[in-house]
């Protein structure tokens, strides 16, 4: 099984190293509902709540945002240039070490 290692910081500012499958089509949101990690994902990950917007803190590159993630996003609070949906980032081996901070709750 391949891992990647995602860091997440949480809304107190305490970071949490998370070792997550990329052979099992998770995503961000997943991972942290996994670990127990303070996120909703109240809409299942299909881009429509916000509840799992999170900041990306390192130079990851990531795959362009979608339409509905930017719609999305037009609508919650919080947001900053940094801004995605954990729903919208898929676990793969390009996104390993990456850092997010999850945003304030709305």
């Amino acid at each position: 099984m391949n891992e990647i290692t995602v860091t997440i910081i949480d809304r107190e500012g305490e970071s949490h190293e998370l070792v997550g499958p990329t052979d099992m089509n998770m995503n961000i949101m997943e991972l942290c509902k996994a670990y127990e990690l303070p996120v909703l994902g109240e809409c299942g990950g299909m881009a429509m709540c916000a509840t799992c917007q999170c900041y990306l803190e390192s130079e990851t590159a990531l795959a362009e945002q979608s339409d509905a993630e930017l719609d999305m996003l037009d609508q919650a609070f919080h947001v900053k240039n940094n801004s995605r949906l954990g729903c919208q980032i898929q676990l793969s081996d390009e996104i390993d070490g990456i850092v997010l901070r999850l945003a304030p709750e709305a």
